[in-house]
């Protein structure tokens, strides 16, 4: 007589989130030409963390981030590690939506679940939520009352003047000192020096990859790009470095022999808006499934997070502290601050500098400030004379057939345009 056990919520919340992984994992190893060999790390990596859910770091405290302006430089240096607990899943997304009012951005939505099912593969010890997103500001009070330790930090929402520079300062000062305090641990002037030369040296490999991408014959297609960002989000630095040092490797060789991992007729794109987060690629895989290629992106899942260094002038610790503070403000082009030319420009940039044909903004439905300032991009890429598409998802699967539809007809668009010129 067979014998049945009854699976737990929480077990069932594994399973699906496992399928919703593998699935998508699936996906991107076998839909696309064949990707560099290096990527097989990460593959491996999603496998292992989402569809396993094996923990990573049962040897060290662990500080879950809400955004990226969390400065992770610190937090290494106090001998913890960063977890970015944004959160990409479709499953989770729906346990969130019984917490939070029906039109809040997915991903506040998915992080708010993932807490509501305690479902970690390494489970944070404490919560850092920068007041940068009003919604992720407001759901650090629920994941608090759900017994999680939730610490508050102040963001500025202007970041021209003194006053907003001399705000942050204090704000990362306290936050360096509060933490050390939680921790019990010490922080030390070599450590913190340490810290910032291995996050500049991380930063240093994403650039390298990404001068590459500027060639003719890219060897590296976006989606795989997202994946090697997002796993800076959850995996050791030392790996994740040793990793991407073999990619670039890889991808030199590559462009040095003309291997490219799409058509010379494939239109370039940039990508901008609302974070892709894993498993929530769906927009970047529709792209480059029709037959475009993500050559360069400006959000706060990929390019925004390596834009600049710490650079110190003196390497004493309060210079040091000041100077990692002003690194997350003054590099920051979300659209959270009143004025936000500093974006417009960044992704003027982008165009030019990777010779992109067109940019894809995308914003998830419920994510106001997105939504709120696409206006103003479409203005400046239409006054610059570059094609821009915009587009409205959440992580539900059932749009993609609108999605791909729209997509499809950009892409060819875009291929007209080329041929024209």
């Amino acid at each position: 007589m067979t014998k049945h056990t009854i699976e737990t919520p929480k077990e069932r919340q594994n399973r699906h989130k496992a399928m919703e992984a593998a699935i998508l994992l699936e996906k991107i190893k076998h839909d696309f030409k064949e990707p560099p060999k290096a990527m097989d790390y990460f593959y491996d990596l999603y496998e292992r963390v989402h569809c396993k859910h094996e923990p990573l770091h049962s040897d060290k405290a662990k500080v879950g981030t809400m955004c990226i302006q969390v400065p992770s430089e610190i937090i290494h240096a106090l001998d913890a590690v960063p977890l970015r607990l944004c959160n990409g899943f479709y499953t989770d997304d729906e346990i969130g939506s019984d917490l939070l009012p029906s039109k809040s951005c997915p991903l506040v939505k998915a992080t708010v679940g993932q807490f509501a099912s305690d479902n970690f593969s390494d489970k944070p010890d404490i919560v850092i939520s920068p007041t940068t997103c009003d919604q992720k500001a407001k759901s650090g009070a629920i994941i608090e009352n759900m017994g999680f330790e939730v610490y508050d930090m102040e963001f500025p929402r202007t970041k021209e003047s003194h006053e907003s520079r001399e705000y942050w300062r204090r704000s990362v000062r306290k936050f360096t000192k509060d933490l050390s305090e939680n921790l019990n641990t010490k922080l030390s002037k070599q450590k913190l020096k340490d810290a910032i030369k291995k996050v500049g040296y991380a930063q240093h490999l994403y650039h390298k990859l990404n001068i590459l991408r500027k060639n003719a014959t890219s060897p590296i297609l976006g989606k795989d790009m997202f994946l090697v960002t997002n796993a800076f989000f959850f995996d050791k630095i030392d790996n994740w470095i040793e990793a991407v040092e073999d990619l670039a490797n890889e991808c030199e060789r590559r462009v040095k022999d003309e291997i490219a991992v799409a058509s010379k007729r494939s239109p370039r794109i940039v990508y901008t808006g609302s974070p892709p987060i894993f498993p929530n690629l769906k927009i970047p895989l529709l792209i480059e499934l029709s037959d475009a290629i993500i050559v360069a992106d400006e959000t706060c899942s990929s390019n925004r997070m390596f834009n600049d260094m710490v650079s110190v002038d003196e390497w004493f610790m309060y210079d040091m502290v000041d100077s990692i503070a002003d690194k997350y403000l003054k590099g920051c082009t979300c659209p959270i601050f009143t004025k936000n030319d500093d974006r417009k420009r960044r992704i003027l940039d982008l165009v030019r500098d990777y010779k992109a044909d067109g940019v894809v903004y995308q914003a998830f439905a419920g994510c106001q400030v997105y939504e709120m300032e696409q206006r103003s991009v479409l203005e400046a890429m239409e006054k610059a004379g570059v094609p821009i598409l915009y587009l409205e998802s959440d992580y539900s699967p059932s749009q993609l057939g609108q999605l791909t539809t729209r997509i499809e007809a950009f892409v060819e668009s875009l291929k007209n345009r080329k041929r024209r010129q």
